[in-house]
């Protein structure tokens, strides 16, 4: 009997398109996720950079400690800001792909929309598991640090926070002082104007070098070498005029400022070992943060569908008024939850379990095989 060519079983293209279809979106993902939060974090950083300046200025706060507030300031938005990010990278990423036709080709591959959830969830539950550590970790330990790294700049001396270059009044109000030259290593000061006002007399010292000394009772003075004193009253022509090789003039010790009590600052053990109504209020936002990221990266699977007759910015609208009311659900639900209103279980559980719901109904909404989407064809 003829022998016929016997045809080899061909291997499956489906684990191949699949694999290609998992890595291409999330590529995508990683990459616009990356430029929304680069853009936003640097929006944010632009804006508490002008703050503390602002505050710097106005003597509110050292120049030397700009940089490290607004280092723990950007540590504490970083959550928020990936939360958002996650979102719009996802919507932004499944907008483009109806917007360039490229989901009627996934759709003709056999992939449904419930087969977008895997590669969804495998770029945003590496991010949400972030989100949990920056919520519920780094935040408050960023607070707790910048508050008391606020303080010790606070009890500085006058001479320790004195800019060079700028007119600066001590903390009791009574001097004003301007130094052009600072070395902090040497402890000497250059070019010294200080005006004091004593016993209804205003004095005005001008010396041209100057630096710290401590007594041996612990005083701290700042010794004005080679300058000029004036002093009297304003309006009258009797004023001494006083040269001095040196002068010793005392600097006023700066309390440390007790810590003032921030909930936002305190650890997320210690809001779960005290329950009070309001640490249940900062566990459950903490806690609602990273959730509400994974409700809102699967919500935007359904909500990235474009209709060519609507509009294309239409999706895009709806899906931040949507984002805006899941976020003020959660605020207003979380301040309940601090007057006692309600339980912290009951809250924090509703509103993400009504969202949730809202995931499923849009999905069962936009799928090819709903009823629904039959009974309108």
């Amino acid at each position: 009997m003829p022998d016929y060519p016997q045809t080899l079983p061909q291997k499956s293209k489906k684990p191949r398109l699949h694999g290609i279809f998992y890595w291409s979106l999330v590529r995508e993902f990683a990459s616009t996720g990356l430029l929304v939060s680069s853009v936003l974090l640097g929006i944010v950083v632009f804006t508490q950079l002008i703050r503390l300046l602002g505050e710097s200025v106005k003597g509110l706060l050292a120049v030397d400690g700009v940089m490290a507030m607004l280092g723990f300031t950007s540590l504490h938005y970083l959550a928020v800001l990936l939360s958002v990010s996650l979102f719009l990278s996802i919507l932004m990423t499944l907008t483009r792909s109806y917007r360039d036709s490229e989901m009627v080709v996934w759709f003709t591959s056999g992939i449904g929309l419930t087969r977008w959830i895997r590669p969804v969830l495998g770029y945003a539950i590496p991010v949400t598991v972030v989100i949990a550590l920056l919520s519920l970790v780094l935040s408050p330990w960023a607070l707790s640090k910048a508050g008391e790294f606020k303080r010790r700049l606070e009890s500085r001396d006058d001479v320790s926070t004195a800019t060079p270059g700028a007119f600066r009044e001590s903390k009791q109000a009574d001097r004003v002082f301007f130094l052009e030259d600072v070395d902090v290593q040497k402890k000497r000061v250059g070019n010294i104007f200080v005006r004091s006002t004593q016993n209804g007399k205003e004095g005005t010292m001008v010396a041209k070098e100057g630096f710290q000394e401590i007594a041996p009772n612990g005083d701290r003075f700042l010794v004005m070498l080679n300058g000029t004193r004036y002093e009297g009253v304003p309006g009258q022509a009797d004023f001494k005029i006083v040269e001095f090789e040196r002068y010793a003039m005392r600097i006023e010790p700066a309390e440390m400022k007790q810590e003032v009590a921030n909930l936002r600052a305190y650890s997320s053990l210690y809001l779960l070992q005290n329950p009070t109504p309001e640490n249940m209020s900062e566990l459950l936002w903490r806690i609602g943060l990273p959730v509400s990221a994974l409700i809102l990266s699967l919500l935007a699977i359904p909500l990235s569908f474009v209709n060519p007759r609507a509009g294309r910015s239409l999706n895009l609208i709806i899906a931040v008024v949507i984002y805006m009311l899941y976020n003020n659900v959660m605020s207003v639900i979380n301040s309940w939850v601090g007057q006692g209103k309600i339980n912290a279980a009951t809250g924090g559980l509703g509103i993400h379990l009504l969202m949730f719901s809202v995931m499923l109904v849009l999905f069962y909404h936009r799928s090819s095989v709903s009823p629904w989407r039959r009974l309108k064809r």
